[in-house]
């Protein structure tokens, strides 16, 4: 059956022991680890001596042994395209040194994003098209896939030599974000080991069907996250989806660095909608088809949850996706 299990972002605040107990306390069985990208690789800060030293290595793997909880993937989440090189080009290199510690550590499994460029040569800022209706816009389209294209074909390449899948979260502001564009990607590339992290929250809020695209895309959905999201009615039939009322936090604030001199901003206090806890948004009937799904395509794929719901607690939020998705488990008849 398909193994649950969490990326360990929101347990950035503990040690990596005391995050693997958290994980096992819950029930879960695999601990999704960040190796670099948008954050720093907290519970892996040696990795070039991982990279290098097998007594490192075994250090490292350590730590899992008699726990009932194994490593579940590795996650660099970043841009790997950003077109100011403090930022893409460092992104970019994670991905590979990930695919590197993956083969490393035992794992075939790393998760990122494709990434996405300036819109024309010597550009400073990334530029999302969001929808493509004159030609100036097709135009910026294909100079970001000429860009992608060639890292991306490179970069399976790699991947390849190394044993590892490399899965594409279909977020936004990439270039791969639904599955016209990773079907493209694949297409552009050849790739024979780039596919799909099939993240439902980013699917729910862009108004497609996570259930759908994974039966659409079938063997190219190589990992999961159970994540979930609310769309907020009151506010929705006012501004959209597309909503871009963020706010730009001070440095003098709490904010998180995206890389270079990038940040996060704050969210905004009308949304239209947000993260929720998994069974927040959707009900647990509702990821036992997603379960289903994902087990037709491969029985033994990790399914981790991301917890993002800042209403609630780190544990509360973790416990809370827990109860819905081993009850999701038991629906679907995946939980033998």
């Amino acid at each position: 059956m398909v193994q649950l299990g969490v990326y360990n972002a929101i347990l950035h605040d503990r040690s990596l022991a005391e995050a693997i107990k958290t994980t096992a306390e819950l029930g879960l069985t695999g601990l999704e680890i960040n190796t670099g990208g948008f954050l720093p690789p907290k519970h892996v800060p040696n990795i070039d001596a991982i990279l290098t030293s097998d007594a490192a290595r075994d250090d490292f793997l350590a730590n899992f042994e008699g726990t009932g909880v194994s490593i579940a993937g590795l996650n660099c989440n970043g841009n790997p395209l950003h077109p100011n090189p403090l930022i893409g080009e460092k992104h970019a290199s994670d991905v590979v040194t990930s695919i590197k510690l993956a083969q490393r550590l035992g794992q075939n499994r790393v998760v990122t994003m494709s990434g996405l460029p300036g819109g024309e040569p010597g550009a400073k800022f990334t530029n999302w098209v969001v929808n493509a209706w004159n030609s100036a816009a097709l135009d910026v389209i294909d100079y970001q896939w000429g860009v992608g294209t060639k890292f991306w074909k490179e970069t399976d390449r790699i991947a390849a030599d190394h044993g590892v899948k490399v899965a594409l979260e279909l977020h936004p502001q990439n270039v791969a974000f639904n599955v016209a564009t990773i079907r493209e990607l694949v297409e552009r590339t050849g790739a024979t080991n780039v596919g799909v992290e099939l993240d439902a929250s980013h699917l729910f809020w862009q108004q497609m069907d996570p259930v759908a695209v994974v039966r659409e895309l079938g063997e190219l959905v190589f990992h999961a996250a159970a994540k979930d999201i609310r769309i907020n009615p009151e506010n929705v039939v006012l501004n959209g989806v597309l909503d871009n009322s963020f706010r730009r936090l001070g440095a003098d604030e709490p904010r998180t660095n995206l890389g270079g001199d990038e940040w996060a901003n704050e969210w905004p206090k009308n949304s239209t909608w947000d993260f929720v806890a998994v069974g927040k948004g959707h009900p647990a009937e509702y990821w036992a088809d997603f379960l289903t799904a994902l087990h037709d395509v491969d029985p033994n794929m990790w399914v981790n949850i991301e917890h993002e719901d800042v209403s609630l607690g780190r544990e509360e939020g973790l416990q809370l996706a827990c109860n819905t998705l081993f009850e999701a488990q038991k629906l679907a008849g995946l939980d033998n």
